[in-house]
């Protein structure tokens, strides 16, 4: 690990303004995920704001009806919330579903949705990764890419977003809120949040230099079974192979998104319409122009057979 110099600012604009002055800054709360990247120099930054004591840790209902999710909210603690078992179970199945109990005891809620990608090339050094080392070329094409993105890739990234609760808050129509350098907010629908790679795959969302996600805000519920499953080489500790997050009503109608399968939480709202007709009217649209290679063509297969378990489970 590379040395590096460290600070605690007093507001969530300072700790904006501290990333934004200094070159190679990074935010870091629970650290998941960025201590492991800087000991194995993938990350390597020159200055750390720790933002842990900023006050972002509440979980409040909104004058709308939903909830607005502080940043620094651990996973367990939001996954335990009465509120989110009872109104937004699609949310805790998906928390709980990720990692381990003692990560998701230390990961937060802004973390969760800004994890890089657990790509097997973007993590070793001695491979050629865009994600990483920009304009170097991506040994994941040619390479081994069971686990790696059939649709939503480019030429020059085929890696997938890794998460399970950006899956959820994405069939729940959640909103990113953040703060930049001069103290000026935003919301970005979560549908926005994160970017495709295109020709810019270092770049995972579309948030600007300093800029610091202060909370997610949940819409009012969505009547319906909440449901996420997740298919992976192994019952625990292990990233989706395909994941769904859906929300289904008595009548079949609903809401559902993929995880696994693309550089971000994958939606076709258009194909919802078709979930009374079945998983496969469903897949055929959302995955329509599909580009899988060799090694992982099988989770297109795979994402029908998820969905068609869930739509089984809701029915029952």
């Amino acid at each position: 690990m590379k040395s590096f110099t460290y600070e605690r600012p007093g507001t969530p604009a300072e700790a904006a303004a501290a990333v934004a002055r200094t070159p190679n800054a990074k935010f870091i709360a629970g650290g998941t995920n960025l201590l492991d990247l800087m000991k194995l120099q993938i990350e390597t930054p020159t200055h750390l704001v720790d933002v842990n004591g900023l006050g972002l840790d509440k979980v409040e209902p909104t004058p709308e009806g939903g909830l607005r999710i502080g940043a620094l909210v651990r996973n367990t603690d939001l996954a335990a919330d009465a509120r989110v078992r009872k109104d937004y179970g699609v949310l805790s199945r998906a928390l709980l579903a990720g990692a381990s109990g003692q990560l998701r005891n230390k990961a937060t809620t802004a973390g969760n949705l800004l994890q890089r990608t657990r790509c097997p090339y973007f993590y070793d050094t001695a491979q050629a990764c865009n994600k990483r080392q920009p304009g170097s070329g991506c040994s994941a094409i040619d390479g081994v890419s069971r686990q790696l993105a059939v649709i939503g890739a480019s030429e020059t990234c085929i890696a997938t977003y890794p998460g399970d609760m950006a899956v959820a808050m994405r069939v729940l129509d959640a909103t990113v809120e953040t703060v930049d350098a001069k103290g000026a907010t935003r919301k970005i629908p979560v549908a926005d949040f994160h970017r495709l790679p295109a020709d810019k795959p270092e770049l995972d969302t579309i948030l600007k230099a300093g800029e610091l996600i202060t909370a997610v805000t949940l819409p009012k519920p969505v009547a319906g079974t909440h449901i996420y499953r997740k298919v992976r080489d192994r019952a625990s500790y292990a990233y989706a192979l395909v994941s769904v997050a859906a929300v289904i009503g008595k009548d079949g109608t609903g809401h559902v998104a993929f995880g696994g399968v693309a550089p971000r939480p994958w939606r076709v709202e258009a194909a919802e319409a078709d979930l009374p007709r079945g998983a496969k009217a469903v897949t055929d649209k959302v995955f329509a122009g599909a580009k899988p290679t060799e090694d992982n063509a099988y989770k297109l297969k795979l994402a029908e057979r998820t969905l068609g378990a869930v739509l089984t489970e809701a029915r029952a």
